[in-house]
C-alpha cells in the first residue's frame, strides 16, 4: 500500500483554506467527472479527488492526517502506524464498509470503522454529536482507579478557514477494572448542540500504556519476573512488583526460563477479576571479575552439564 499526499491530489498547499479546498475540487471535478471527462483514467482520478476532499474538507480528519504525512512522501509503502490516531478528538462512529467501496484500502485503513475519524453521526437535529477519542492509561490506574489529566487535539477553523489544532483539557475519572478497548463517557464533552439543544457525548476508548514487562489479555495479565540461576535451581521465596503492589512469590525448585506461575485473582479488578501470569527469566550474573570467571570455571568442570545432549542419550 502507498501512502497518499492529499494536499498534491488536489493541487492545494498544505495550508490551503477550506474555501480554496473547495475550489480546487470543484476545478478538478469539472475536469475529471466520468459522465463528462474523456480524459484517460477519468475515473479514478475521480476517485482520488472525491477521497482527498473527504479527508481535507473534514477538519477531524485532516488534523490527524497533516501529523501522520510528516512522516511520508507521496508514493512511499505506508502502514498505519499502530495507534497512530490516539490523541485525537473525532466526531461520528466512522465510515461503514459498504461506504468504503469507492475509496482505496489506504482510506479504509486511515478512516474506516476501525478508524477513529468518521462520518459525522446522522439522526440528530438539535443535540450536538458525539465525539470519541483514543487515549492511553497506566496499567496501575485500572488496578486502583484514579483521576487523571487527559489532554486532546481538538480540530477548529480559524478566522482564515485554515484547520488548527487546539488543546482540550479534561480531568478524567479512571473507573477501577477498566479494561482494555473499554469506552468511558463524558456526558455533554461532546459537539455543542445546535439551537440551544444539549451537547453531544465524548467517549473515550482506553488503552494500557507500552510497557515492556506487563502484556493484558481481556482482564489477565502476563508478568515476565527475572531470577537467579539459585533461585531457580534451588526453589526460593522472591518479592516481585506487580501492578497491584510487591508480592511473595515462590519459586518452586528445579525452574526454568518460561515458567508460569499463576496468581489467582491478580489480574485487573472486576465481578470476575483476571489472573496474573507470572513467566519466569533465569538471568545469569556477568563474568566480569576473575572471582566471578572462577565460579563459572568450577561450575563447568564439577556440574558436567550440557543442556545440548538429549536426556538419556
Amino acid at each position: 500500500m502507498e501512502f497518499k499526499d492529499y494536499y498534491q491530489l488536489l493541487g492545494v498547499t498544505k495550508t490551503a483554506t477550506a474555501e480554496e479546498i473547495k475550489k480546487a475540487y470543484r476545478k478538478l471535478a469539472r475536469k475529471f467527472h466520468p459522465d463528462v471527462s474523456k480524459e484517460p483514467e477519468a475515473a479514478q482520478r475521480m476517485q482520488e479527488i472525491n477521497e482527498a476532499k473527504a479527508v481535507l474538507s473534514d477538519p477531524d480528519k485532516r488534523l490527524a492526517y497533516d501529523q501522520l504525512a510528516q512522516q511520508y512522501r507521496s508514493g512511499q509503502d505506508f502502514q498505519p502506524p499502530p495507534d497512530w490516531d490516539a490523541g485525537f478528538e473525532f466526531s461520528g462512529r466512522g465510515f461503514e464498509e459498504a461506504d468504503l467501496g469507492e475509496f482505496s484500502d489506504f482510506f479504509a485503513n486511515l478512516f474506516g470503522q476501525g478508524g477513529r475519524s468518521g462520518r459525522g453521526s446522522r439522526g440528530y437535529q438539535m443535540r450536538g454529536e458525539d465525539r470519541h477519542a483514543k487515549v492511553f492509561i497506566d496499567l496501575a490506574d485500572a488496578y486502583q482507579g484514579a483521576t487523571r489529566a487527559i489532554t486532546l487535539q481538538v480540530p477548529q477553523v480559524d478566522a482564515q478557514g485554515r484547520v488548527v489544532s487546539r488543546e482540550h483539557t479534561l480531568s478524567v475519572r479512571i473507573p477501577k477494572g477498566v479494561k482494555e478497548g473499554q469506552h468511558i463517557r463524558l456526558t455533554g464533552q461532546g459537539s455543542p448542540g445546535i439551537g440551544g439543544g444539549p451537547a453531544g457525548d465524548l467517549f473515550l476508548e482506553i488503552h494500557f500504556t507500552p510497557d515492556s514487562q506487563y502484556r493484558v489479555e481481556g482482564r489477565d495479565v502476563h508478568q515476565r519476573v527475572p531470577v537467579t540461576p539459585w533461585e531457580a535451581a534451588l526453589g526460593a521465596s522472591i518479592e516481585t512488583p506487580t501492578p497491584s503492589g510487591p508480592v511473595k512469590l515462590k519459586v518452586p525448585a528445579g525452574s526454568q526460563t518460561g515458567r508460569r506461575l499463576r496468581l489467582k485473582g491478580r489480574g485487573i479488578p472486576g465481578p470476575a477479576p483476571g489472573d496474573l501470569y507470572v513467566e519466569l527469566e533465569v538471568v545469569l550474573p556477568p563474568a566480569d571479575t576473575d572471582r566471578a570467571r572462577q565460579l563459572y570455571s568450577t561450575m563447568a568442570d564439577e556440574l558436567a552439564f550440557n543442556p545440548r545432549q538429549r536426556r538419556g542419550g
